[in-house]
């Protein structure tokens, strides 16, 4: 078996005996050594990472999964509050393929370790839209807006006929709800953008936002008009007052014409720059920079230091960043994982050279590690290519991700990993 596999595969029976004490938070042991943006110089700012089970959903011994669906879309957020740090998750159940649920929020008071029973987000479940069409919420970001002391859920619409998922989706826009301090919702309401290029679909789903000194967010759209098939990216900045969210200005385009184009794109802002992570259909992610976060360098496809591609399927990415280093999650090919579905196990992180704009391959840990067999059952590996990066604490960063087993009943577990950092994040 190649270092790869060994790195990345992680036998059932092992995993499911460990997670027995994965919500202690049982230590997985650190991977490589880590290099900083000058070449040659160690510096890895990551201590260790650590993994535990929000809500079990897998089948296991003493375990049977409800049949509602796994817990998916698991994205988080902190809030600061009076009594001290409050957890705050949104989650929606997965009955089919892009069949989602009502948007649900959850929160934890002790860092994650125990988290309270989902509820419904006012607004985002399913609504009747025209004759036998229901509209519907799904890809929801929540990120806390220190300015206004909210939390802003930001996703998009989908549409649903008669049970399923539409396949000819009408026109789709990203929707929002804020939830103030006392705990009140605001209307689901629509982002509105009048470029004519977006007249198909526009949309931030699953994106990574990024609010300025001023209040300020940048967000990353994708879109495309009705006569053509492939998606382009741009950045919008929009004011927000706690309740509304309004485009200011609109940003450069990248383009990629291929298949569905350039998706899912996620923005951060690091060591001066704004950085946006690009998910294609190519068999590639794209990155590009940013001075001002509107105006982007043409993209380019992740590469290793080497130079070799990062051979990754149509999934996003997202950003880990630390005040000492930048890093991306994402999933890829390996040998192990060759027949699982667009690769989307096990999930990877690895260290970005920001001066060269590629990954250092020595710097490569495993976030999740691959339960079962990727080559002869690949149909029975859980998959991982929704997943969400946030801060928890100066010294803790979160990844979350909820399993997707298609073809064992849409179960699967809800799971957090807690990169820990040697030093504090300023």
């Amino acid at each position: 078996m190649s270092t790869d596999a060994r790195h990345s595969r992680l036998d059932r029976r092992k995993f499911l005996a460990i997670s027995g004490g994965l919500a202690a938070g049982t230590l997985f042991a650190p991977a490589t050594r880590c290099f900083g943006d000058n070449e040659g110089q160690i510096d890895d700012p990551i201590e260790r990472i650590t993994r535990s089970i929000i809500f079990p959903g897998r089948p296991r011994d003493g375990l049977k999964p409800d049949g509602k669906g796994a817990w998916f879309h698991s994205r988080a957020c902190v809030v600061p509050t009076p009594d001290g740090p409050l957890g705050f998750m949104t989650v929606q159940r997965i009955t089919g393929s892009d069949y989602f649920h009502p948007v649900c929020w959850t929160t934890s008071d002790d860092l994650g370790k125990t988290w309270s029973e989902p509820r419904p987000i006012p607004g985002m479940g399913r609504e009747p839209y025209r004759g036998v069409i229901e509209m519907g919420v799904c890809d929801v970001v929540p990120e806390y807006h220190a300015p206004t002391d909210t939390v802003l859920a930001m996703g998009h619409n989908v549409f649903y006929k008669q049970g399923v998922f539409f396949r000819i989706q009408p026109s789709r826009w990203p929707v929002y709800s804020a939830r103030d301090a006392a705990g009140n919702w605001t209307p689901l309401a629509r982002l509105k953008w009048d470029d004519p290029r977006g007249s198909q679909i526009y949309t931030c789903g699953c994106s990574q936002r990024v609010t300025l000194p001023d209040g300020d967010l940048l967000i990353a759209l994708s879109f495309v008009s009705a006569d053509r098939s492939d998606r382009q990216v741009t950045s919008v900045r929009c004011e927000f007052d706690g309740r509304k969210v309004a485009i200011k200005q609109t940003g450069s385009t990248l383009e990629l014409r291929k298949k569905r184009g350039l998706l899912e794109p996620s923005l951060v802002q690091f060591d001066g720059r704004f950085w946006m992570t690009i998910r294609a259909e190519d068999d590639r992610g794209y990155v590009a920079v940013s001075d001002d976060g509107l105006q982007w360098s043409p993209q380019k496809a992740w590469t290793w230091d080497d130079g070799s591609p990062l051979v990754t399927s149509t999934t996003q990415q997202h950003w880990l960043s630390h005040s000492d280093g930048l890093f991306l999650v994402y999933v890829r090919k390996a040998e192990d994982n060759a027949k699982v579905f667009r690769w989307r196990s096990p999930l990877f992180l690895a260290r970005v050279d920001t001066r060269r704009m590629c990954l250092l391959r020595d710097t490569e840990r495993v976030v999740f590690p691959l339960v079962g067999d990727g080559v002869k059952q690949p149909k029975h590996v859980a998959l991982m290519g929704n997943f969400h990066v946030n801060h928890a604490t100066p010294r803790e960063s979160w990844i979350t991700v909820g399993e997707n087993l298609p073809h064992d009943g849409y179960a699967g577990d809800t799971l957090l990993a807690r990169v820990r950092w040697k030093r504090p994040n300023r």
